[in-house]
């Protein structure tokens, strides 16, 4: 498959509707050394590389206030609270309903330094029947390519666990990638990972 068509068979889905309760405030809006706020910033990558990219929110989030990319397109969770399971989810549910995609690359919304060579080596390995995982050093990242096969049990998790569950019941269909980026790890949970992260 071309890498343009490819490309275009793979959606984004970005989970950033967590209460960033570690963080003590929204970290999504929080700056990096670079002026960007952190959720902009985690969707330069996917909205440069990906035709389509979704941004799944809070119920009650301003879209416009978080300054999402005109490319992204919010997705409103209602039950985002209960965990990230929900959020996933919800966002797959919508994805079924209304997105061709035989892929989706599920994203974390604290995560700012993915690099983009990262991301297109990960979509060659994109297929309908395939769980593509990227690792860096022994350690498992984001984003985690689903193919659409994988959609309706994605559309039925809950809690907190995210898409560990339907990871695990699929071995047979993994693809473990590994990658030297940090930014497949790299992720903001507290204010002094963004203090690290200016040193």
């Amino acid at each position: 498959m071309a890498e343009d068509s490819l490309i275009d068979s793979v959606a984004g889905l970005v989970l950033a509707a967590g209460v960033s309760k570690r963080f003590g405030s929204d970290k999504r809006q929080a700056y990096l050394s670079d002026d960007q706020q952190l959720l902009p910033a985690t969707l330069t990558v996917p909205c440069a590389v990906l035709s389509d990219v979704f941004v799944v929110l809070r119920a009650d989030d301003n879209a416009d206030r978080l300054n999402l990319p005109d490319k992204s397109a919010p997705i409103h969770c209602q039950q985002a609270e209960l965990g990230m399971g929900h959020s996933l989810a919800c966002g797959i549910e919508w994805l079924l309903k209304y997105s061709n995609a035989a892929a989706v690359a599920v994203f974390l919304g604290d995560m700012p330094w993915l690099r983009e060579t990262t991301l297109r080596h990960l979509l060659k390995e994109v297929s309908e029947t395939r769980i593509v995982l990227p690792f860096y050093a022994g350690q498992r990242g984001h984003p985690v390519i689903f193919g659409r096969d994988f959609w309706s049990e994605l559309a039925q998790i809950k809690g907190d666990s995210g898409g560990r569950e339907v990871i695990n019941r699929h071995p047979e269909s993994q693809q473990i990638i590994e990658l030297d980026d940090v930014g497949l790890i790299g992720d903001v949970d507290t204010p002094q990972a963004l203090l690290d992260a200016r040193v």
